[in-house]
This record gives structure tokens, sequence and C-alpha cells, in this order.
């Protein structure tokens, strides 16, 4: 069975080998949540720690133990190494687990646990320090004979020295920060202006988010694909056993964060994966790496690679390798830790299959491709029930999105027998999943994947400003498509008419019994206003739209927040997000948002004597488009601007 959907239950041998009693988890979320489930199927006890506003995490109900560790910032409470080390000597541990970004935060931690006789899940110091720093990584990378990206090689002092830096090396360039990952502290600069300003907001960002403002700058490789190498690799040592894990296309991004992700690339042959896992494997033994880890390469279109960075961590999308080749990533991480060789050979390493990861966000995807947004999770329901679906979540209904940390609502993983099939459960899946009170990015996502450019492989680095080049709009019906979505909410709006005359089940008694069986409806979307005739036969309605008859048949169990619905035999999922008694309606149709309004026809013809509210006027307000801090005001009393 494929470890991806048996809920990692694949081993007896967890029981068989003896790793670690307990083990502390310094980290939050769904990859917390992750490690957790591991340790519960090898018999680790595990602790959690947590900041003042995760009291009620899901990590931290899943552990063992929970201890507070600080407030909310992460650098008064998942970053504070001496609560940390006050948890680990508390709980007596043996054992720590990041598997974050934070690791090069913790280099003087890992030294004093070493002293004490506690065990870090990961590699060690030296290759945390050398592949966790940029500059020194690149310059690792050319002497393992890795092909890496022309730029310059040192600490970029400031910005005049940027501006000359980045002259020399022609333009565009990326600046980056030394210490950073998760496409924070990264800037294109296409001028000198833009050198200077992406100088200071990148340092700026580093600083904030990795206690680092060193920055590098180098070639901007225009048009790229991110195609990345999982490597777990055992020191040699100790055993001399080295694995590269396929690869993982991870492309489709929004300001350098990746959104969707798949394994195996369409993109690579097995030639060009055997040289790019090779070179993998050669830069992880030139820093003697001893765990799990991630080498990312940008591929240009003649399918030359060059060197990005290496993660010493279990990335986000590792479920989508986890799902193609068997394996469990933590596992294997324990037991690399605990000294065990590892079980497998290169050549027992397959591609089985086809996985794709969409990252569900609790951002609005009509703002720059994903602005976050706050707030609680008021329903939630994952869609479990879809066949060979996984989600990694560390979220529940009632959970609260907060301004202090990733907006990741999850991570959605399909898997199919070959991509089609994949992208097909992704799609289902999508319009299976329940998220209300936050907005979130399942409509950028679904688009995204039936998108005919994504659908053929023709991707990018740039598909998301080249596809939607004046933003995302959400999804463009089709005149069948629209013609769907009024008959089934005109159905709807009939369905909840009906409902209204029972009680407790059984028809009220009324003076007159009501035979009515068809009803004239005007249904406003968009800029349009539509005449639409519904009549009832059973559990299915007639309606006419636009002269044409459409057949819609459903349970109609408007409790739910799920309405499967068959239009003319053809199956949609949909969600009524909201309704009021004005007769507007929200619904989520094929992912995306419509608002509706639906009224009889004699209301529809009285609406016109109804006093419209006005708009209000905002051309005296200044308003942020997300929540934050404010960084910089680049204005002052007297300016002209």
């Amino acid at each position: 069975k494929n470890l991806c959907f048996v809920n990692l239950s694949r081993s007896l041998l967890f029981f068989s080998l003896q790793t670690f009693e307990k083990l502390l988890i310094a980290n939050r979320g769904e990859i917390a949540c992750r490690v957790i489930k591991t340790c519960k199927k090898m018999g680790i006890k595990t602790v959690a720690i947590y900041s003042d506003v995760d009291a009620n995490a899901v990590h931290v109900k899943m552990a063992d133990e929970a201890v507070c560790v600080g407030p909310a910032p992460t650098s008064k409470s998942y970053l504070n190494m001496d609560a940390i080390m006050e948890v680990i000597k508390k709980t007596r541990a043996q054992a720590v687990s990041l598997n974050g970004s934070i690791c090069c935060s913790f280099i003087s931690l890992f030294s004093l646990q070493a002293s004490e006789g506690v065990t870090f899940i990961g590699p060690d110091t030296h290759a945390i320090q050398a592949m966790g720093d940029k500059i020194e990584s690149k310059l690792l990378a050319k002497n393992a004979k890795v092909n890496t990206i022309p730029g310059f090689d040192g600490v970029v002092k400031d910005a005049d020295e940027a501006v000359r830096i980045a002259r020399e090396i022609g333009y565009p360039v990326m600046i980056k920060a030394s210490a950073g990952g998760g496409g924070k502290g990264m800037r294109i600069a296409w001028d000198d202006e833009e050198t200077r300003e992406g100088f200071r907001f990148s340092s700026q960002e580093a600083a904030s988010s990795f206690g680092d403002d060193r920055l590098l700058i180098e070639k901007f490789i225009d048009n790229p694909r991110h195609i990345e190498i999982q490597v777990c690799i055992v020191l040699a040592d100790k055993h001399g056993n080295a694995l590269w894990l396929n690869e993982r296309e991870c492309s489709i991004q929004r300001r350098n964060q990746k959104v969707v992700e798949e394994a195996p690339s369409t993109f690579l042959d097995p030639e060009t994966r055997r040289a790019m896992g090779e070179q993998a494997v050669a830069l992880a033994k030139a820093v003697k790496y001893s765990s799990a880890g991630t080498v990312e390469f940008l591929v240009d279109s003649s399918k030359n690679f060059y060197f990005l960075e290496m993660n010493t961590r279990l990335q986000v999308e590792h479920p989508v390798t986890e799902c193609i080749t068997g394996l469990d990533l933590v596992q294997e991480m324990i037991r690399v830790a605990k000294g065990y060789p590892l079980r497998h050979k290169q050549a027992d390493i397959p591609i089985n299959g086809w996985a794709v990861e969409c990252r569900v966000y609790a951002e609005d995807p009509y703002k720059s491709f994903g602005l976050p947004s706050i707030g609680k999770l008021s329903q939630y329901q994952e869609p479990l029930h879809v066949p060979s679906v996984r989600v990694d979540s560390g979220i529940q209904q009632g959970s609260d999105i907060s301004i202090y940390y990733d907006p990741m609502i999850s991570k959605l993983i399909t898997y199919g027998s070959n991509r089609a099939e994949a992208l097909k459960r992704m799609e289902e899946a999508l319009d299976n999943y329940v998220i209300r009170g936050v907005a979130h990015n399942i409509s950028l996502l679904r688009e995204v994947i039936i998108h005919p450019r994504f659908v053929q492989g023709d991707i990018s680095t740039k598909f998301l400003p080249e596809v939607y080049p004046d933003g995302f709009k959400g999804h463009k019906l089709t005149d069948l498509e629209r013609r769907e979505l009024l008959a089934t909410a005109a159905s709807l709006y009939v369905a909840e008419q009906l409902r209204s005359q029972q009680f407790l089940g059984t028809s009220r008694i009324p003076i007159a019994k009501s035979k009515r069986s068809s009803w004239e409806l005007s249904v406003r979307l968009g800029d349009g206003i539509y005449p639409v005739a519904v009549s009832k036969d059973g559990l299915s309605f007639s309606v006419e739209v636009d002269g044409m008859k459409l057949n819609v048949t459903s349970e109609w169990n408007l409790a739910s927040p799920l309405l499967s619905v068959t239009i003319d035999g053809t199956q949609r999922t949909i969600q009524r997000l909201s309704r009021n008694a004005s007769g507007d309606t929200s619904i989520q149709f094929l992912g995306t948002v419509y608002k509706l309004q639906i009224l009889t026809k004699v209301a529809a013809e009285l609406s016109k004597y109804m006093p419209e509210k006005a708009a209000e006027d905002t051309s005296s307000i200044l308003r942020s488009p997300m929540p934050g801090a404010v960084v910089a005001v680049s204005v002052k009393p007297g300016d002209m601007v």
C-alpha cells in the first residue's frame, strides 16, 4: 500500500527498533502535527512547545506533554533558546526536532544539547550552518562541482556596493537574505533605484525574520522552472549510504513562495534527473550531511540546471515525495539520528504514480495573488471522504488565524496512478473543502490546476503573472456554466421556500392547500439580470434559462455545508456561503464565490422603487490591504506626493 494514504501505518518495524523514549518538537502548526503522528507510530512520547496564543492549538492537544515558552512573537517563544533549553531539561527529552525554517537560529543550542546528551533530529551543526548561509553554501556548491548561478559570492555591505555589484553582474539581479528562506528577504531589481530600495527592504525583512541582515546578489534567471531534489544521506564515516529521492516540481509561486507542487516533474528526462540527483548527493556529502534535506535548483528551458539553495530540514512539500516513494521521511530522520543505516539502496527508490500538493492559505487571492487574512475558522471540514486525499494541517474548527504566524491552513495532497488522475482528484478535493471565517485561496488553486498550460506542463516561476497579467479575477464562466449556476441558485431558492412550509417534517395545515409547482424568478448575477422559470418534479427541478431547459437534481440537504447537484447529468459540488431576506446569496461554484440576488418576478418589478444604499466615500481614507506592522513611512509633512 502507498504510505501517502495509510496514515503512516506501514511499519511494524517501528516497535522492533529502539530509538528514543521522548522527543521534544520545537515547532508549531502542521509540521509539528506531522512529526507527532510518526512518533506515535514509533511509540515515542512527544513534548510540544507553544506560545500563549497557541494554548489551544492542535499540536498542543496531540502531544503527550506541552509547555508554554512565551508570548506570541516568535522571537519570544518558538525562537526563545533559553526557554526551550529549560523545557528540554524539565521534561527530560532525549531528542529535539525542529523541522522548520528556524534551524540556523539554534546553532548554539545544538552544541549545548550534544554536550548534555540530547540528540538533534537533523544534520549536525556544521551542515546547518554551512547550508543555512546562502553565501557559504554557494561557495561549497562550487567546490563540490555543482552548477551555480553567476553572482557575487560575498556579503553586500551597503546600498552603494549593491548598485556597483548589480551593474557588474548585469540587470536583472536577485537580492537575497543570506540566512533566508520561504521567499522572505528576496527582491528582484531591474535598475539602480530598485537595487537601493531592494537592499533596504530585504535587509529589514531579513533582520526581522531571521535575526541576520546579511544579503547577497546574483543574476536573476528569467522564466525558469523551480525543481528540487529530496536527499536522504548518512555520513560516510558512519555507514557510507546516500540516496536521492527523485524530484519535486515547485514552479507555481507567488512572491517567491511555492503554491502548487508535484512529484515527479513533467519536464525532466531520466538523464537530467540522475544528473541533478548525483549533484545533490555530492553537495550533501561535501558538508557531511546526515538527515533528510532538499537541494533546490533552477532549470532553464534547455534543461540546464543551477544550484539555488539547500534546505536542512523537512520541507513543506515533503508529502509528495512520500507518496511516490512510499517512504516516511520523518521516520528516516529519527532512525538516522539514532545511528541506524538507511534501509534502502538507490535502485530501490521508485517513482510510483503521481502526487500533487496545494498549499491552502488564509489569503485573499484577488490581492497580489494572496494577501494574508486573519480571523476564526467558524466552520472547517477537510475533504478526507474523497479517495486518495491526504491533508496535513495544524488547525481545526474554531482555530484562530493570527497575524503572528504564517497563514497556512493546510497542505492538501492528492495521489493518482498518473498526473491526470491526481489532478482530477485535486479538483474534487478543492470543491469539497469547507473553510469559513477567513478568506482563502481555494479559487486560485483550482484555476491553476485546470488551466490548459498547467495541464500540459507548460509552467515556470512566472506562470501566475503571465496567465493573470491584470491579477487574479476568479473563474470566468462559460455560457453553459453561467446557465448551470443560475439554474442551481434558482433551484436552491425554491427548495428553501418549500422547506419553509414544513414543520418537524410534516406539512402545516393551511386554510387552502397549496398546489404550487412552478415559479417565475429574476436572478441577478454580476451586471446581468436573467428571467428564470422553475417547475418541480419530485427531487428534481426543471429550470428554463436563456430559453434552454436544464434538469437539476439533488437531495437538497440545505443544512449541509456541501451540496452535490447534478445538472443535466453533470455532477457539481457547490457551497452556499450566505443568504439573507433580501434575496442576496453567495455560492461557491467551480471554486469561485459568486454573489447573486434571487427575487420573485413581482418583487423584482417592485425593487426599482427601493432606495439604493450610497457607496462609502473613501476618497480621504488610506486603507491597508492586509493586517501587519508599518515598517516605513516614505513621506513627511510638506512633501509633494
